[in-house]
C-alpha cells in the first residue's frame, strides 16, 4: 500500500501540475470519445495501451470483459453502457480481451469454480463463446484458451447489441463497434473485421470494425 500512496503523492507533485489545464476543463464536464470495455486484469490498462489522457475514454472493467445481454434487471455494466451511449454520446465502443485471461482460461479448461460461485455465475454470460469453442478442434490447451478469448469478444459484441441504447445508436449510424484482443507479451493488438469474420493485426488493418458506422435509412 505504501507504493500506491507514494505513487499518488508523485502524481500530485509532478503529473497533476503538468495537466492542470486539462483537469480544470474536466472538473465539471466530460465528453469521452469512446466506451472501452476490458478485463479487470491488472496487466491491461486501457489508457496506457491506447495512450489516451483523462477524459478520452469511458471505461468499464470486469472479469472477462463481459457485457450481459440486456434484461429486466440491469446491473452496473448495463447502466454504464446506457450512460455512455445515451448520455455521453460516445461514437465508438471497444470490447477488448487479452492473452492469458484467467476467466477465459477457466472456461476453456473446464476449471472447477465451486469455491467461487459468484465468478462461476458471472462467466455464464460467456456460454455462447464456450459452446462454439468446445465444438472446434484445438492443437493444444494454449490454442484453446487463445481461441476462447477471441470467441468471447465476438460473443460480447453480440450481447451489447441487445442493449436498446446501442441498438438505436447503431440504427442511427451514431456508433461503431470494435472487437480487440491484446497480447500482453508482444504488445500486439488484433481487431475483428466484420468483412472477413476474422481477427487481424490492428497495425495492418486500422479500419477494421466489428460493426461500422451506418447511414441512417430513410423511411
Amino acid at each position: 500500500m505504501k507504493d500506491i500512496i507514494d505513487g499518488f503523492l508523485k502524481f500530485q507533485l509532478n503529473a497533476f501540475p503538468e495537466r492542470a489545464g486539462l483537469f480544470k476543463n474536466l472538473a465539471n464536464q466530460q465528453s469521452p470519445r469512446a466506451l472501452f470495455i476490458s478485463c479487470s486484469d491488472s496487466r491491461l490498462v486501457p489508457e496506457l495501451v491506447t495512450q489516451r489522457e483523462p477524459g478520452d475514454l469511458f471505461v468499464i472493467r470486469n472479469a472477462g470483459n463481459i457485457v450481459p445481454p440486456y434484461g429486466p434487471e440491469p446491473g452496473g455494466v448495463s447502466a454504464s453502457v446506457e450512460y455512455a451511449v445515451a448520455a455521453l454520446q460516445v461514437s465508438d465502443i471497444v470490447i477488448c480481451g487479452h492473452s492469458d485471461c484467467g476467466a477465459m482460461t477457466a472456461i476453456a479448461t473446464c476449471k472447477c469454480l465451486d469455491h467461487m460461485p459468484a465468478v462461476a455465475g458471472w462467466l455464464r454470460y460467456a456460454d455462447s463463446a464456450r459452446v462454439v469453442n468446445e465444438a472446434r478442434k484445438h492443437k493444444d490447451p494454449h490454442s484453446s484458451v487463445e481461441a476462447m478469448v477471441r470467441e468471447n469478444v465476438i460473443a460480447q459484441l453480440a450481447n451489447i447489441r441487445t442493449h436498446p441504447s446501442v441498438r438505436l445508436a447503431l440504427e442511427e449510424g451514431r456508433v461503431a463497434l470494435h472487437g480487440w484482443v491484446y497480447d500482453i507479451e508482444s504488445g500486439r493488438m488484433d481487431a475483428f473485421d466484420s468483412n472477413t469474420g476474422k481477427f487481424a493485426p490492428l497495425v495492418d488493418n486500422p479500419g477494421a470494425r466489428a460493426a461500422p458506422y451506418q447511414q441512417k435509412q430513410s423511411a
